[in-house]
């Protein structure tokens, strides 16, 4: 039996010898997608989100107490200047005119008197007819009448004042919004809404915030044109992605930093011909800073960070992966600007760079543009390497 189990065991030994004299074969070489580094003139934006709002929004209120009869306007219409929006119950006010034209004319038939009598006295006190105390009150009856005619047309002229307020009518020429009240409420000065807005978007208002170090960049760079920060030309992308067709400019640049935001609040104009724009849209709005003449530009989804150091793979001419620090800028849309470490026309892997090392030999192909990313790299500041 123990022969029998040694020859066993040599076999064995033997043929595990066998399988590990055949070579294992090599690993597939890796296939990456590269992109050449493309050299062009990259024009450097800075951009907000901003608010829109009206260029002037005229909020609608009553100025007399009485009930809302009829509304005159369309909602959402445009709207001229002095065009009546609302008109209240007019009684009340045409009989306090009424009133006020009486008592006027009782006030001016008094002064009328009053006037005669002395008109009578003057002559007779000249040559000592009456005593002096008669053309004294004389006097005194005529300037009280004349003092109380006067108030009589001021009241006169409050109730018709008052009487015009039932037809409250636009301040300003814009859209009139969606009117707060009804026909047969009743309105007052003291009421806590307004009856409506109207806002005059063209031009339209566009509000947002910049930073103090924006700003230091926004105003160097228009100074650096010989222009000024309020001159530099504004461009307002919609919600949708698509650029208005009209340039903007700065309108207003708020006198001090807020210090709880530590911004600036800029207001910027917009023409808004065909009231396209409307107030409570937003949109974002980007100004040209400067232009990169000859900007080396890559994939965002070629560059690497690695404990603070921004790394790409380039592909050289025998197919062999160098992995090499850069130098990275700005980012230019789902592209970053190479300062230093890349020449013009050298491939990067644009994907697959996971699969390679340092010196390894890769088979290249044309980066496919749109397929999805792996990981996008985050942004840094220009200069950081």
């Amino acid at each position: 039996m123990k022969p029998i189990l040694i020859s066993t065991t040599l076999i064995s030994i033997f043929s595990l010898a066998a399988c590990g004299d055949k070579s294992v074969p090599p690993p597939p070489t890796p296939t990456v997608e590269v992109v050449s580094v493309a050299q062009k003139d990259v024009p450097i934006y800075m951009e907000w989100i901003g608010s829109l709002d009206g260029n002037v929004n005229a909020v609608i209120r009553p100025q007399v107490t009485g009930y809302l009869i009829r509304q005159n306007y369309r909602e959402g219409d445009l709207v001229k200047q002095g065009q009546p929006l609302f008109e209240i119950d007019p009684r009340t006010f045409e009989a306090a005119v009424d009133e006020a034209k009486g008592l006027r004319a009782q006030q001016a038939a008094r002064f009328e008197t009053t006037k005669a009598n002395l008109d009578r006295i003057k002559p007779l006190a000249a040559v000592n007819a009456v005593s002096q105390k008669d053309l004294d009150d004389a006097t005194g009856s005529h300037l009280s009448a004349k003092a109380q005619l006067e108030a009589a047309e001021a009241s006169l002229r409050t109730a018709k004042l008052n009487l015009g307020f039932t037809k409250i009518t636009s301040p300003v020429s814009g859209i009139a919004g969606i009117a707060k009240a009804q026909i047969g409420d009743l309105l007052s000065p003291s009421m806590s809404t307004e009856l409506t807005t109207v806002s005059t978007v063209d031009p339209i208002k566009v509000y947002f915030n910049i930073s103090e170090r924006e700003y230091l960049k926004v105003a160097s760079a228009a100074l650096a044109a010989g222009s000024k920060p309020e001159r530099l030309p504004l461009e307002l992308f919609l919600v949708d992605g698509s650029l208005y067709p009209h340039p903007g400019k700065v309108a207003v640049l708020n006198r001090q930093v807020d210090v709880s935001t530590g911004t600036f609040k800029v207001a910027a104009l917009f023409p808004n011909p065909d009231n396209l724009l409307r107030p409570g849209q937003y949109g974002r709005v980007r100004a040209t800073m400067s232009v990169d003449k000859g900007a080396l530009l890559v994939p965002q989804r070629a560059v690497t960070e690695i404990q603070g150091k921004y790394l790409v793979a380039v592909v050289g001419a025998d197919n062999k992966v160098d992995i090499r620090p850069v130098t990275v800028g700005e980012r230019v849309g789902t592209e970053w600007i190479v300062s230093k470490g890349l020449q013009p026309s050298e491939q990067v892997i644009a994907e697959g760079t996971q699969k390679v090392r340092p010196g390894a030999t890769v088979n290249p192909k044309p980066f496919a543009a749109g397929a999805p990313a792996e990981k996008t790299a985050a942004p840094a500041p220009a200069g950081k390497e």
